[in-house]
């Protein structure tokens, strides 16, 4: 096994000795410095690959403060302020972090602010407000009496959220607040790269520029206690500017209103169905940022040095799974590993000579304190991103942050070196190649391919209770032995289905980027789809697929006759549903263990005898041994051949409909668990007429998971648990190998 390599390792000032202690112990090739820190010259001259973190739109507050007018601006919308006269005033900030944000008063507020009487959506007319500069509000007459009213502003963003983000979480004190720039203006624009040119000459010993990140930050706004108010990490909000919004006009042929920014306070949310003025606004900025990411690559290159970029803080723009990002030129991409999700975010970008993924806990002082294990997170983060690193390979890895501060944890230290030289045993053994997918399932929403493993997330690996349910569909495919790919609406339209597809999901809430919205009034999606599944396509729908929120010829899933079911909207409560017996045993549940004593009191609760009524649904008590998330209400049958293998509370939660040649499969919810993962690993390959692939190589433990890599002879099976499991693994042939795995484990073995 090899014992070196592969590993990052972050460093500071004034600890060279444990640095080079820790990077032996490591296996550290490379030494990183993190947000904040700086490397000892007895550090640079261990010989290892140096890492800078550079920074090309802060860090330089000599600069920015002459020139304060070209920070980057962001759209804030107001809090809406009822009408009970006919003069109302709106105050700007109110709600906002004061030391973040500033309005912008120096381009003209009647050009490029907006005023709206949020009642009937209307905007007033610029003659009818007023700005007070001295109290930042607006007052606005001749209002209509108990109408509500917003302010859509533009305003300075003068403290670099990443920066704040640290500086809040570290104490950081009285330390200078880093002010970001904008390189739309052309001053600064030259500004960065003359400062970057000079940065290059001074720092002959970096190997690797990392760039943290570019230009433009995701939308990260604070409110005035100082927590978050707005995140979004796909979020384009930060990225505004008069000149910008002036050159959009010239360049598409409209002008952008306020509006197209605040979006009624939702911000463009990726959970929004994309419009074209927001669609437009993507493809305007990364045309101009990648343009100069390029440069700075290009820069790069000519130092004798690589471009990494971080995926994550300004990251905006760059669009690494939107067409051409493999013109940029960069050598690498690092991201933050919080999951199997994110973990395949970053290892499945393409155009790109490496990935890296920087590895949790982040070396910060809010998880290495006295009292606390943070080896605990450490092999929780290792279990989550080792599943998708066997599906989908990242050539590095490494951690972020204070070592002085790791280093106070043995424990941790050891786990970090058994963490590192299993990652290097997984590249040994398979050569970095991806473990064998059998199946190619595509994942179906509006943005497609651009937003590869990015679907129903709000804030970097943190899922809530309105996206759990859906998150957990992408966490399961992860490390799933399936093929995975992002598909457009607009794919589907203009070029059918492609050939070597063998299972299409949909999932989401109703009127969302994820199911669609008004895409199914097109006939023709709906037209292809059928055809597909009915010539043996698999359709899967979770919570409310292909769903339309106007009611639209009888049906709410638009798609309900593949998937056999459908959800009452309250329009059709007069006509009845009739719910066929639920079937318990079926393959796609065959894994699902039901305690013999909740089986009989299911039974004796009538679950095998079909019940009717304009509600529908069966008997009151659960069948249990699934998690279905937060309830979708009122889905019900469309006819009695439909194959109820849930239905609790008079509600469809799983059911399987033959339709035509293919088949179709409804799922109300799937949070995350290796339950639910078997769940749908099951799902997925009876769906697509699979059931005679699924034995091999597949675990009797739904705990563990196995991946084969052919050319490399050799399959493993992991332990995804802190606890010893045991398992049995089929082989082809047909023969059965036991498997006794400790917490955390990794077992393997030749084909």
């Amino acid at each position: 096994m090899t014992s070196t390599g592969r590993f990052t390792l972050p460093s500071e000032e004034n600890f060279a000795e444990k640095t080079k202690e820790l990077a032996e112990l490591w296996g550290a090739d490379a030494i990183r410095n993190s947000d904040g820190t700086h490397l000892d010259e007895s550090v640079l001259a261990l010989g290892k690959k140096i890492y800078s973190a550079y920074f090309p739109t802060r860090a330089h507050n000599e600069w920015i403060t002459l020139h304060m007018d070209e920070t980057p601006q962001v759209y804030l919308l107001t809090g809406r302020v009822l009408a009970e006269a006919d003069i109302v005033d709106v105050p700007l900030m109110d709600g906002f972090f004061e030391e973040q944000l500033k309005p912008n008063r120096d381009a003209d507020p009647h050009k490029y602010w907006e005023v709206v009487d949020r009642t009937t959506n209307e905007v007033v007319d610029a003659s009818l407000w007023t700005l007070d500069e001295d109290t930042d509000t607006v007052h606005v007459s001749g209002a209509e009496l108990m109408h509500e009213y917003t302010v859509s502003f533009l305003a300075y963003i003068i403290w670099d959220p990443v920066e704040m983000y640290n500086h809040l979480t570290n104490g950081w004190g009285d330390k200078e607040h880093e002010i970001p720039f904008d390189i739309y203006h052309p001053a600064t624009r030259k500004f960065v790269f003359d400062t970057f040119e000079q940065w290059l000459k001074d720092n002959p010993q970096v190997d690797v520029v990392r760039f943290t990140t570019f230009f433009y930050q995701f939308t990260l706004l604070f409110d005035q206690k100082q927590r978050e108010k707005v995140v979004d990490w796909f979020g384009c909000a930060c990225t505004v500017s008069p000149a910008a919004l002036d050159d959009f006009e010239k360049e598409y042929g409209y002008r952008l209103r306020p509006e197209d920014f605040v979006d009624g306070g939702a911000y463009n949310s990726a959970w929004r169905v994309p419009r074209k003025a927001q669609r437009d606004w993507i493809d305007f900025l990364s045309g101009f940022v990648r343009a100069n990411v390029k440069k700075l690559a290009d820069m790069s290159h000519a130092a004798g040095k690589e471009a990494m970029m971080f995926l994550g803080d300004q990251w905006i723009g760059t669009e690494p799974y939107k067409d051409g990002f493999e013109d940029l030129g960069l050598d690498a991409v690092v991201g933050s590993i919080g999951d199997g999700t994110t973990t395949r975010m970053i290892a499945d970008i393409p155009g790109v000579k490496y990935t890296e993924g920087r590895f949790l806990p982040y070396f910060f002082p809010d998880t290495f304190y006295e009292g606390n294990d943070p080896s605990i997170e450490g092999l929780d983060n290792w279990r989550k991103a080792r599943r998708a690193i066997l599906r989908s390979p990242i050539s590095r890895m490494g951690y972020g942050g204070y070592l002085s501060l790791a280093a106070k944890f043995p424990k941790f230290v050891d786990t970090v070196t058994h963490i590192a030289d299993e990652f290097r045993d997984i590249h040994d053994r398979t050569g970095g190649v991806a473990a064998e997918g059998e199946l190619n399932v595509a994942i179906l929403n509006s943005w497609g391919k651009m937003r590869s493993w990015m679907a129903f997330t709000v804030a970097h690996a943190l899922p809530n209770k309105q996206t759990y349910s859906y998150y957990g569909i992408l966490e399961s495919l992860s490390g799933m032995r399936v093929n995975v790919r992002f598909i457009s609406f607009d794919d589907v339209l203009e070029h059918g289905v492609a050939d070597d597809i063998d299972v299409i999901i949909n999932g989401g809430p109703v009127d969302t980027a994820f199911t669609g919205g008004d895409v199914w009034k097109n006939p023709k999606l709906t037209e292809t789809l059928r055809a597909w599944v009915r010539g043996g396509g698999a359709f899967v729908g979770v919570g409310e697929p292909s769903s339309l929120a106007r009611f639209q010829a009888g049906r709410f899933f638009q798609l309900a006759d593949v998937l056999g079911v459908d959800e009452e909207r309250y329009q059709t409560l007069s006509v009845d549903k009739y719910f066929p017996a639920v079937t318990p045993e079926h393959f796609i549940t065959a894994d699902v263990h039901v305690d013999p004593a909740a089986r009989e009191a299911w039974e004796k609760a009538g679950y095998r005898i079909p019940l009717s009524g304009c509600g529908g649904g069966q008997g009151i008590k659960p069948l249990g041994g699934i998690d279905f998330g937060e309830p979708i209400a009122n889905t019900f049958p469309v006819n009695e051949d439909v194959t109820l293998l849930r239905a609790d509370g008079g509600q469809v939660q799983l059911a399987v409909n033959e339709y035509g040649k293919g088949r179709g499969v409804y799922v109300s919810g799937l949070p995350y668990s290796a339950a639910n993962a078997r769940l749908l690993e099951r799902i997925l390959f009876w769906a697509s007429h699979n059931e005679d692939k699924y034995t091999a190589y597949s675990s009797t433990n739904p705990e563990c998971e196995v991946a084969v890599f052919p050319d490399a002879g050799q399959y493993c099976v992991i332990n995804n648990t802190d606890r010893p499991q045991s398992t049995d693994v089929a082989l082809p042939d047909g023969s059965i190998e036991h498997f006794d795995l400790d917490q955390s484990a990794i077992a393997w073995r030749n084909l």
